[in-house]
């Protein structure tokens, strides 16, 4: 009887083993005609995959990505809908995946829940809040796509677009710290792509703004920003006074890139000195300041700035020679914020 057992039992493992070893086969072929595509073809072999084991998430996830590829957004919103009802392991994915169809079919404010649903089920994660800043600001409403902007950049520091829209919205709002921080930090993430074009010359934009030179060049008029918070108006103005500096005698003979290393330092400085005289609760103070005082009172500044502004020809060829400065700084970033 112990060996009729047995038998059974060794042959119901061969089984199992052979049945998962299918649905491995089945979901590689489907993801692989994915890539390629051919989302119908890759639904088929998922599918198939869901005969042998019609409870797995994966094969679910991977259904409702393809259709979404297809722009079968209802067919999207289907599947994830099965994960949510009874799923553990990919509940994330499928929460992001039925909101972007939900978005994709017009459905913005349906979209919203989702995202809202899934941060209060699962916690704060950068892409739900993102995802959710997008769907706010798709609807004009950008204070409180402003809001999870912030909150995916502290979840996830090294979230690029995440920056990338915190600059743009403070920037078409006119102001201008904000703006400068976003734009500062997201340069150091995405240094080398179109979008770190935009965002350079916003930073430059920023910088120089607030200062108007007269006709023969001589005289200089620094104007406040009306839309300047209080809590920022005094670096706005010294921010101004550096650049109205570059018109003494003293700064004439130093390059652009020069004076864009000291004001970057000064301007970093400043906002560590303003941080430690007051007890400032925001993201602006609490997240982006930090570093960039840490950054300012390195030997690292001018590698930073270097690295930030690669775009720039002269700063690429610096950074080619300078190798060893770039290693130091990437090891020094690694420590303090580990």
């Amino acid at each position: 009887m112990r060996k009729i057992i047995l038998i059974l039992l060794l042959c119901t493992f061969a089984v199992s083993a052979q049945e998962g070893d299918n649905f491995k086969k089945l979901m590689e072929v489907g993801i692989a005609n994915h890539d390629k595509g051919k989302y119908k073809e890759a639904i088929e072999f998922y599918e198939k995959a869901l005969e042998l084991q019609p409870k797995s998430e994966l094969a679910l996830y991977e259904i409702s990505l393809s259709y979404f590829s297809l722009k079968d957004y209802k067919n999207t919103v289907k599947y994830c809908n099965k994960i949510l009802k009874k799923g553990k392991k990919h509940l994330l994915p499928a929460y992001i995946n039925k909101g972007n169809a939900l978005d994709m079919m017009g459905k913005s404010k349906k979209s919203i829940k989702v995202f809202e649903e899934a941060i209060e089920k699962l916690g704060d994660h950068y892409l739900l809040h993102f995802n959710l800043a997008i769907n706010h600001l798709k609807m004009n409403e950008t204070d409180k796509a402003e809001v999870h902007f912030k909150e995916a950049v502290q979840n996830n520091p090294f979230h690029g677009s995440s920056h990338f829209y915190l600059a743009k919205i403070n920037h078409f709002n006119q102001k201008r710290i904000p703006t400068l921080l976003a734009s500062y930090y997201f340069l150091l993430v995405e240094p080398e792509t179109i979008r770190a074009g935009e965002i350079y010359d916003i930073l430059k934009e920023n910088l120089k703004s607030g200062v108007k030179k007269s006709d023969n060049g001589k005289d200089v008029t620094i104007n406040l920003n009306p839309n300047s918070d209080s809590e920022f108006s005094a670096i706005e103005l010294m921010i101004s006074m550096m650049e109205a500096s570059k018109n003494l005698e003293e700064n004439k003979s130093k390059s652009e890139s020069e004076l864009f290393v000291e004001n970057t330092e000064s301007l970093f400085k400043m906002l560590g000195e303003f941080a430690n005289k007051e007890n400032k609760e925001s993201v602006w103070w609490n997240f982006y300041v930090p570093m960039f005082s840490k950054i300012g009172n390195s030997e690292h500044i001018e590698t930073y700035c270097k690295f930030i502004t690669q775009l720039d020809t002269k700063s690429k060829i610096w950074l080619d020679n300078n190798e060893d400065k770039m290693k130091s700084f990437i090891d020094w970033l690694e420590k303090e914020f580990e």
